[in-house]
Order: C-alpha cells, then sequence, then structure tokens
C-alpha cells in the first residue's frame, strides 16, 4: 500500500509526511464538444451564479442577490435540470452543495455563530451543532451523510458528521488533530485537512474507521479540497512551489495536474478537475468556452456526465451557467 497509516496513538499529535507513488492518471478520452448555457435565474436579480451540481448533473443549487430600496435579499437557487425554484436564503448564508436526490446544504448564523442547514421536501430545517463557537458544513453524499467542522470547548477545530442514518444528530469524527472535512464520497469515504495554519496535511478515512495520510514526497503541506468516486484533488506546497495534484484514494497514489489550473473547486467520479476557467483529464486541460474580452467564466462543480456549473461575468454582470458534454 502507498498510504502512510495513521495509528491511534498519533491521532492527537502532527502527521508526519510520508512519500507515495505517482500514480496512473485518470482516463483522458477524445477532445468533447463542450458548450455553455445560461442558467434561469431571477429577472430582478443583480447577481447570481451556480456553486454544485450533484454526481448525477441532474439536480444544481446556487446564490442570488435581490437589491430593493429595503435592501439587500440573498436568495437561494435550486435547479431540477432547467427547472428553477427560489427561497430566501436560509439564515443569510448560501448553499455549498447538493446531493442526488435534490436535498442541498449550506451555511447561515444565527446570533453571529455559524448554523448549518439543510433544504429538502421545499422545506429548511437547521441541523444540529456542537456546543462552541460555529459549526459548518461542506458536503454531502446520495445516501444523505453530510460533513463539516466545528470547534470543541478548547477552541481545537473538530471534523463532524451528520449520519442519515441517525438523524438530527451530529458526531464527532475520530480524525487527526484540528481536523477539517471536506470531503465525502457515496461510500462514505471522507477527506479533509488537519493541522496548523500553513502546516497542513491531508487525510482519508474509510467507511471503516480507518483513517489514512495523503501525501507528496518532500511537501511541506497538503490540502486536499473535494473527493467523489475514488479521486480527491488538492494543492501541495513543495518549496517554493505549489502543485495540484490528484490523488487516487484506493492506493494513496498521486498524479500531478496542469499548473495551469489555478484553483480546484470539484473532482468528479472519473477524476475529472475543475478550476477557474478550465477542465483538467489526466495530465491535461482546456479553456471552457465562454470567456473573452471583458467576459470571465468560473467553473465550480462538476457531475460525473461532464455538466459543469459555475458563472459567467459580462462586464460586471454575473450569472449562473451550465456546460454540458464536457
Amino acid at each position: 500500500m502507498m498510504f502512510a497509516g495513521i495509528t491511534a496513538g498519533l491521532l492527537a499529535t502532527s502527521l508526519g509526511v510520508v512519500a507515495s507513488g505517482t500514480a496512473t492518471a485518470a482516463p483522458r478520452g477524445a477532445l468533447r464538444a463542450c458548450t455553455i448555457s445560461t442558467l434561469p435565474f431571477p429577472a430582478d436579480a443583480h447577481r447570481a451564479e451556480a456553486i454544485a451540481v450533484d454526481p448525477t448533473g441532474r439536480y444544481s443549487t446556487g446564490a442570488a442577490l435581490r437589491v430593493s430600496d429595503s435592501g439587500n435579499q440573498p436568495l437561494l437557487l435550486v435547479w431540477d435540470r432547467q427547472r428553477l425554484t427560489t427561497i430566501d436564503s436560509p439564515l443569510d448564508g448560501e448553499a455549498v452543495d447538493v446531493n442526488a436526490r435534490g436535498v442541498v446544504i449550506g451555511n447561515g448564523w444565527v446570533n453571529g455563530a455559524g448554523q448549518p442547514w439543510r433544504y429538502r421536501d421545499g422545506r429548511v430545517e437547521q441541523l444540529p451543532v456542537v456546543a462552541s463557537g460555529g459549526t459548518f458544513v461542506t458536503a454531502i453524499n446520495k445516501a444523505g451523510d453530510i460533513v463539516g467542522h466545528g470547534t470543541d470547548a478548547t477552541g481545537q477545530t473538530i471534523a463532524l458528521l451528520w449520519p442519515a442514518a441517525r438523524p438530527d444528530t451530529v458526531e464527532v469524527l475520530d480524525a487527526p488533530a484540528g481536523a477539517i472535512a471536506h470531503g465525502i464520497t457515496a461510500d462514505g469515504t471522507i477527506v479533509g485537512t488537519a493541522g496548523d495554519w500553513g502546516s497542513w496535511t491531508s487525510w482519508v478515512r474509510r467507511p471503516d474507521g480507518q483513517t489514512l495520510t495523503l501525501t507528496v514526497p518532500g511537501s511541506q503541506s497538503t490540502q486536499v479540497n473535494a473527493a467523489e468516486g475514488h479521486w480527491a484533488t488538492g494543492l501541495v506546497a513543495l518549496g517554493d512551489t505549489t502543485l495540484r495534484v490528484r490523488w487516487d484514494l484506493r492506493d494513496g497514489s498521486y498524479t500531478h495536474l496542469d499548473q495551469r489550473l489555478e484553483v480546484l473547486d470539484d473532482v468528479n467520479a472519473r477524476g475529472a478537475v475543475v478550476g477557474g476557467d478550465r477542465i483538467a483529464r489526466g495530465t491535461t486541460s482546456r479553456v471552457l468556452p465562454g470567456g473573452g474580452e471583458r467576459v470571465t467564466v468560473g467553473a465550480r462543480s462538476v457531475s460525473t456526465d461532464g455538466t459543469i456549473v459555475g458563472f459567467r461575468n459580462a462586464d460586471r454582470v454575473v450569472t449562473p451557467v451550465r456546460w454540458t458534454d464536457c
């Protein structure tokens, strides 16, 4: 195995960096005829964007801002393919993810502290929180398991799980000290970061509870930020260079991504990675259509079939967009 195992005694201490082999690149395939279209959004919205798409490509979620004489009103947007549902944004917050059943999760604020919420069956409900300064969600899988993070009584960051099998409960994950959970796959595999600022390490927790490190030889820090299928993606600090990598969660091996990907926002079950105005497969990437002079585009999330959602900024007019056949 190429993983570096973490024994129970090390869970409360800092993690060491262990060398990992290089993975076989995710399948690249032929260049596709990727096309862009605008998602419907409220006509009176000042700006709108799509934030996440579920792995099947059916459901998407995003945010909009309505400006009126009485002030700004944030909106939650949910798309079932092209059909739009608009509601007042819960707790002045913003959506972060949506699953294949159309369940949306997001973060808001109550009395100055982070308060996560869930939108399903046309209703918004607050999620249970830990007794600390704030609790936040980051990802949801098809089963409805949700991950995120909070702080304990000592101010230490802790990784959290809201298990679908135990409704209305939140559990502290047995994860490395200072952990934040960033992603959860369909089988319940969880990825996240841990450690002090600037010296982060990345970890993966398998469904059986085994926690292992995600590493790159010689790195000063690693930051995993998304996972789907058996792939995860993130940033690696190596000397004066920040590398973009894709890890294979089956054995901990990794592949260097095209460094023209300035940001990494999401990875799908086939290993395709999106961020900024690019999509990467294997070790190469391509620019997504829709940009141009005084026009920028940004990809935020990608489904298994290559559907991508994000935004288009045309001379400061921001609209939600979707790319297909990418």
